[in-house]
């Protein structure tokens, strides 16, 4: 492998050390949580995160001259659950799903946004795939944060909506 931009190398660096933080910290919150289907998705975050630093190993590693994939998302956490026994509701369960929501919409961001500064074209794409993996665990977690009643959205009145809309129509 030819050298790879210092961009490149730097980004990979951070990453690495936000993925240490990450990786313990979901190993915790797995230790923790009661919800059955939860704990599922943490691990496949956890199981996710671990197989990115190895990529990001692999691009660093200036004896390694292949170019290096990311596999698809391991998911085979289609799983059934018993109402009790998959979606058990706990002030921790809400706390560290939404958390871990968060965590992975940041993923999901940084890795993009590292990719767009990327030289090397497979270390960009690689991170342009973690980041869709990233965004496709963030949306399991939006799943079970929805489906327990953990989410909350506000909504504007139409009166806003149009006061908005004419302030802007100009535009067109």
């Amino acid at each position: 492998m030819t050298s790879l931009p210092a961009i490149d190398l730097g980004l990979m660096a951070e990453h690495l050390s936000a993925h240490e933080g990450v990786i313990n910290k979901l190993k915790a919150y797995k230790g923790t949580v009661t919800n059955k289907r939860l704990r599922d998705i943490i691990e496949l975050q956890e199981t996710t995160m671990r197989m990115h630093v190895w990529i990001m190993l692999g691009l660093i590693n200036p004896e390694y001259n292949n170019y290096i994939e990311v596999p698809p998302l391991n998911a085979p956490f289609v799983r059934h659950y018993s109402e009790k026994e998959g979606y058990e509701n706990t002030t921790n369960n809400k706390w560290i799903a939404l958390e871990a929501h968060n965590t992975a919409k940041n993923m999901s961001n940084e890795n993009y946004k590292s990719a767009l500064m990327m030289q090397d074209t497979n270390v960009k794409n690689a991170h342009i795939e973690m980041a869709l993996q990233q965004y496709q665990i963030k949306e399991k977690y939006a799943e079970i944060i929805k489906e327990m009643g953990w989410e909350f959205t506000p909504h504007t009145s139409e009166q806003e909506q149009i006061n908005t809309y004419r302030n802007f129509q100009h535009l067109l």
